[in-house]
């Protein structure tokens, strides 16, 4: 007998299947710059304009994967992949235009497709983004049974002279932080090894044991429905700022925490002040530090703390920005940097 793809561990009518359970709520995403429909061999979308600068950004959502397998919450990491991507994009100045996706898997899950791919198509239509297209691969021999990766691409618009960047920033800008719903796409590596290790000190005690206990910490709540809170996208929270204060930049806190991600919005010769306590951390992360044994400066160096995004803005428009964005904070304020951190905690 001959051999065939399907042999081979690919089958090409699964994953068009997949893709049908999806196709309305993908259509839903559609804009009027959309040409043609999805489907062809690259997604069709009309120029803005000259005066107008795109922006690009990609990311995934890491080993928060994981955690979505074990507890079959496939709908979370969805959503995160269009979020992460548009808060990358507005830290631009930028408003989302379309989206595409790449999820790869050694066999498609027609079911856990539906979910991940669905969510992410409506979390493109809150957004008025358009999900332009994508590329559903399966891999034989490349991933776990029952895993999937996952990647999402994303271009913004911005008008040229609206650029946000570390160009606009000045010494005395204000800083407003904007709260977080958890750990958000990253830093899950280390909070996958605390749990990890927590199961293996109670010996009786499996990973997901530790992950579906109830905590008095959390409010009677549990690690992994803290985990997969989904990350927050803000652009609700962008375009009150936008019409309300003077932003100079932007800072989203992902992979690096604070001090990998706030020096990418300051020029050179800039650092910050943050007032400490002009925010609560939330419990999840005092409890994950607690049972991880963590030193507070790997603690701010791997997640946000709950603080999801940071903006500069001129001193004086501080007050309306705060009036304009519930749950925001003053954080602190732009100041001289000689040596050392550019993140400094007061």
């Amino acid at each position: 007998m001959s051999l065939t793809y399907r042999d081979a561990g690919v089958n090409v009518a699964r994953a068009e299947d997949a893709l049908s359970r999806v196709k309305d709520r993908i259509a839903r995403t559609r804009r009027p710059e959309v040409i043609g429909d999805v489907g062809q061999f690259g997604g069709l979308f009309a120029s803005p304009g000259a005066d107008k600068i795109l922006v690009a950004t990609t990311d995934g959502v890491g080993t928060k994967l994981e955690l979505a397998r074990l507890l079959d919450r496939h709908e979370v990491v969805g959503a995160d992949v269009v979020h992460h991507c548009v808060n990358d994009a507005l830290a631009m100045g930028a408003e989302p235009l379309f989206f595409l996706d790449y999820f790869a898997t050694s066999q498609i899950d027609p079911g856990v497709f539906s979910r991940v791919v669905g969510a992410m198509a409506d979390a493109c239509a809150r957004s008025g983004t358009a999900l332009l297209g994508g590329e559903t691969a399966e891999m034989p021999g490349m991933y776990a049974p029952d895993t999937y990766d996952l990647a999402g691409f994303l271009v913004g618009v911005v008008d040229r002279e609206k650029i946000l960047g570390p160009q606009r920033v000045r010494e005395g800008d204000a800083l407003v932080g904007i709260p977080s719903t958890g750990l958000h796409t990253n830093g899950y590596s280390l909070a996958r090894e605390i749990c990890a290790r927590r199961a293996m000190h109670e010996r009786s005690a499996s990973l997901l044991d530790v992950l579906l206990a109830s905590r008095e910490e959390l409010g009677g709540g549990t690690l992994g429905a803290s985990l997969l809170a989904v990350h927050r996208s803000y652009l609700e929270e962008f375009r009150a700022l936008r019409g309300a204060a003077e932003i100079h930049s932007i800072a989203h806190l992902t992979g690096g925490g604070w001090e990998g991600n706030l020096p990418r919005a300051l020029p050179a010769g800039m650092a910050v002040r943050i007032e400490r306590e002009s925010w609560e951390v939330p419990a999840l992360f005092t409890l994950l530090a607690k049972l991880g044994d963590l030193e507070e400066v790997e603690q701010f160096d791997t997640w946000n703390m709950g603080i999801g995004l940071v903006v500069a803005i001129a001193a004086e428009s501080l007050d309306a920005a705060l009036a304009a964005v519930p749950g925001g904070v003053a954080l602190g304020e732009v100041v001289p940097h000689s040596a050392g951190r550019r993140v400094v905690f007061g």
